[in-house]
């Protein structure tokens, strides 16, 4: 089986992380976005994953090479020239997809994360007999996104209705797709949306099934949302492979923290942080919802909160990091300095607070 997974552009609303590496290679839960995609997909025995990408392509590849091998997956790149939405990338990729052997291929967007149920996926897919699935997951405020009217029992669809002003639904597209090849016959290479022109169409023939994404979903494209969705995802874990998450006296709720990180005297840690390879806390260091990105040193009684602290970045002595600060790779906090949502672009040195949020050149 193959995959095409959706990298797209320059990750804006990720800046200034995306400024160092291209989004999907930004870490989440101490590995890159998109390995925890490729992870899955290998599991239930996709053996290419093709990325459609637009930008630095050669970054993307150098850096999967490694994992090619460690997987035994291969991975390759589908550039375009122009951007062309979410459909005709598929287009573009049309020669890689298609192999003569009539399998339904799987398309993801980079951004999401989820259990990704892709073995109950296939099944679902192959039992309906339909010509695509998407997965669906249910959300509270159906009115912000485009809501999956489907029928309960068979999980057909039977169309899409564009941010509801009236209640129709709750469930929404997730950005999980097993389509088969045929789907590609109906899409033209030109920048097209799969979910506003091919998948209406295909639900028009009654060809188009969505099965209900069981546990967690977000989109974790922006700060906020990915701070959430490493909430989720450390609940996930706990029930799923609890051994993965710190434990200890100075541990509160679910921490990840990497074997090779350094953790000081009287530090609290948690709930919901992620400390990544090489990491130095020293004594007193207090840390919440939080995710501190490989080579980062945290001076002695520090606080962060609701941040997440780039490559390589150092924090002073008794500094105050909180409200969706985000640091770039390799800033510099010095000692007693307070943060309130600052968003510091890279290699910056850090003098004087940031009493509101604003970005810091």
């Amino acid at each position: 089986m193959k995959a095409l997974i959706l990298v797209g552009g320059f990750g804006t609303r990720l800046r200034p992380l995306t400024l160092s590496v291209p989004k999907p290679l930004v870490d989440f839960a101490n590995k890159p976005m998109i390995l925890h995609q490729i992870e899955a997909l290998k599991e239930v025995g996709v053996t290419e994953v093709v990325l459609a990408i637009n930008y630095q392509p050669e970054v993307m590849l150098n850096f999967l090479k490694d994992f090619e091998s460690k997987l035994d997956i291969k991975i390759t790149c589908s550039q375009e020239t122009e951007p062309l939405g979410t459909a005709g990338p598929l287009a573009l990729a049309r020669d890689k997809l298609i192999d003569g052997s009539g399998e339904p291929f799987f398309v993801l967007n980079s951004d999401v994360i989820s259990e990704y149920p892709f073995a109950e996926l296939i099944k679902f897919h192959k039992a309906h007999g339909g010509e695509a699935t998407i997965m669906v997951t249910k959300v509270d405020e159906p009115s912000k996104y485009g809501v999956v009217v489907m029928e309960e029992e068979t999980g057909k669809v039977d169309r899409f209705v564009e941010k509801p002003k009236i209640f129709v639904g709750n469930k929404i597209n997730a950005g999980i797709y097993l389509l088969n090849p045929s789907v590609l016959d109906r899409i033209e290479l030109k920048p097209t949306s799969i979910e506003k022109e091919v998948f209406p169409k295909i639900a028009a023939d009654q060809k188009l099934y969505a099965m209900v994404l069981p546990g967690f979903w977000m989109d974790i494209g922006q700060p906020r949302d990915y701070i959430t969705g490493l909430r989720l995802y450390l609940d996930s874990l706990r029930k799923k492979s609890p051994y993965k998450l710190a434990v200890g006296p100075h541990i509160v709720g679910n921490v990840l923290v990497h074997e090779s990180a350094v953790i000081g005297e009287g530090c609290l840690i948690g709930p919901d942080v992620a400390i990544g390879p090489g990491c130095v806390l020293e004594s007193g260091v207090r840390l919440s919802r939080s995710t501190v990105m490989r080579g980062v040193r945290i001076k002695k009684h520090a606080c962060i909160s609701s941040s997440i602290i780039g490559w390589h970045c150092t924090v002073g002595r008794w500094a105050r990091v909180e409200n969706m600060t985000i640091l770039g790779e390799d800033v510099h906090v010095c000692d007693e300095i307070y943060s309130n949502g600052g968003v510091v672009l890279p290699h910056k040195e850090i003098k004087s607070s940031i009493l509101k949020p604003e970005i810091v050149m």
